[in-house]
């Protein structure tokens, strides 16, 4: 199964005021195995940068003004995405920036229907719990101390570490999972159909007369017993 990760970072919280996607970074999964494939590019906003989002990122006005507008790279970047599952932390946020941009393209939306929220996953599994990409690396032991401010391809890397983690740890491919039941069925089964065993009948476990002869012997021997006294 072909899965992408993604993360965006933005001018702000909502593109419906004017906020722009400045950043994607995009990895592609195959049965939750990172394949190697990624889609990262920054994007001109054609606007400025407010100083509280560029804390956050760390990119600013002037970094972004020799990159490309999204609508030079969307095509490319739907090529990319295909028809996968789309994984995101909080994917509401990501898929409402993402189709914003696709809309000012004149170009069709991402269908939700394919929104993967690790939030909501995180949020099932561990109920009360802090769902932040930190927290929840730090809950599964991942290293994100080279994560100094947010970066769209660099989270998107930690969320696909935590997202196989959310899923059960790494899972074997289905064809394997098919081999696994073969080799069960050929080796556990005739285990289970062997020939019963012969009982045979219980040893005596009653002394002689003659250990009981030697017991009391030895008892007789002991000097200052406690149940004498």
């Amino acid at each position: 199964m072909r899965e992408i990760v993604f993360d965006t970072e933005t001018t702000g919280l909502d593109p419906q005021s004017g906020d722009r996607l400045v950043e994607i970074g995009c990895i592609e999964m195959v049965n939750r195995v990172a394949t190697g494939a990624v889609f990262h590019v920054y994007f001109n906003p054609e606007r400025s940068m407010p100083a509280e989002a560029e804390a956050v990122h760390g990119l600013s006005s002037a970094f972004l003004a020799d990159k490309p507008r999204f609508a030079e790279r969307a095509e490319e970047l739907l090529a990319f995405l295909g028809d996968a599952p789309l994984v995101a932390h909080n994917a509401g946020f990501d898929f409402g920036f993402l189709n914003a941009e696709l809309a000012m393209c004149q170009l069709p939306a991402v269908d939700r229907a394919r929104m993967v929220d690790t939030v909501a996953i995180a949020r099932r599994k561990h109920p009360g719990a802090k769902l932040s990409l930190d927290a929840l690396c730090s809950r599964y032991g991942i290293d994100r101390s080279h994560r100094v401010r947010h970066g769209a391809l660099l989270d998107a890397e930690l969320l696909a570490q935590l997202y196989v983690e959310l899923m059960g740890g790494r899972q074997i491919g289905l064809e394997l999972a098919a081999d696994v039941e073969i080799k069960t069925a050929t080796v556990v089964a005739p285990m289970l159909t062997a020939s019963p065993r012969t009982h045979r009948p219980a040893r005596p476990h009653a002394p002689s007369a003659q250990e009981i002869a030697r017991h009391a012997a030895f008892v007789e021997g002991i000097k200052g017993a406690i149940w004498l006294q």
